[in-house]
């Protein structure tokens, strides 16, 4: 695997209102999941071969030394540019080493990702989880394998992320579904969102946080359309995405503001939390609120 250079890995956030992260770590830098509307391809991000993954040289040496720099612990969020669990992480254990380091220096965690590969290191997000939090946050954006086939081709199938989800719950640990993006004209419909929420509710989630739309921007764009057109061929799918949404950025769907009440009453149906207040003050819950600066 190709090492690109690195001076820090854990690195302050901007907003730490994002599940109460006051950190941000990317150990890895690509994915090689080749979901069709990742944010990430955009331009601005200037990663020409993001389908190629690469590691950062000495991640955990610059890890190690950058926890022991921070003047207090905090939750480290892990995931946002690239999935912490890409298959190369089977072989090479460097998220797990990383979790282990964050508990050495008593740090928290929150993880996106889309592999069941997460429950390979239950028992370290356990361990943390005993003094500071644990969020896992698994993206699904459709319950129906076959379509998820199409926009999140290299994934594991949504029906493998639940019951990773399912697996996580019962080890005890603050589980959830970021339910993002839910695309236009493809994934925005009624039936969808329940399922999602009661599949997350039946797998012992705490939590559905939801996108109803898509982001779309240089670079991004052209290649969502290019496999829109292959994947769903005959559907006018770009055009109707270029006359909706023209060059905007946030693609909200059409049908949002039904399907936001259709996500309140399933989730407050099932007892689900969806409110990112409320997700963040569930997840500290327990912990020592003297260890965690507020956000």
């Amino acid at each position: 695997m190709e090492t690109i250079p690195a001076k820090s890995i854990v690195n302050r956030t901007k907003d730490p209102s994002w599940f109460g992260t006051e950190y941000n770590m990317n150990i890895y830098r690509g994915c090689c999941h080749g979901c069709i509307y990742c944010d990430s391809r955009s331009d601005c991000y200037r990663n020409g071969s993001f389908d190629q993954v690469k590691v950062k040289a000495n991640a955990l040496r610059i890890i190690r030394d950058d926890l022991e720099r921070k003047v207090r612990p905090g939750v480290v969020g892990t995931g946002s540019m690239s999935d912490p669990y890409n298959p190369f992480e089977e072989e090479l254990q460097l998220t797990r080493r990383a979790l282990t380091l964050l508990e050495a220096y008593g740090f928290g965690v929150a993880i996106a990702t889309k592999s069941d590969l997460i429950t390979r290191d239950a028992d370290v997000l356990a361990s943390i989880n005993r003094t500071m939090p644990a969020i896992c946050k698994i993206t699904v954006t459709t319950c129906d394998d076959a379509l998820a086939a199409k926009v999140e081709p290299h994934a594991p199938s949504p029906s493998r992320r639940l019951a990773a989800l399912e697996r996580l719950s019962a080890a005890g640990l603050f589980t959830g579904i970021l339910m993002m993006p839910i695309l236009p004209f493809l994934e925005d419909c009624p039936e969808n969102i329940r399922d999602i929420v009661n599949r997350a509710a039946d797998a012992g989630a705490r939590f559905v946080y939801p996108a109803l739309g898509m982001t779309c921007r240089a670079g991004q764009r052209e290649y969502f359309y290019q496999k829109l057109e292959e994947c769903f061929p005959g559907q006018g799918l770009p055009d109707r995405y270029q006359k909706r949404y023209g060059p905007r950025y946030k693609c909200v769907s059409p049908k949002a503001r039904a399907l936001w009440e259709v996500f309140r009453e399933a989730c407050s149906r099932r007892g689900m939390l969806y409110s990112m207040g409320h997700i963040v003050a569930a997840s500290r819950r327990g912990h020592e609120t003297d260890q965690l600066s507020l956000f």
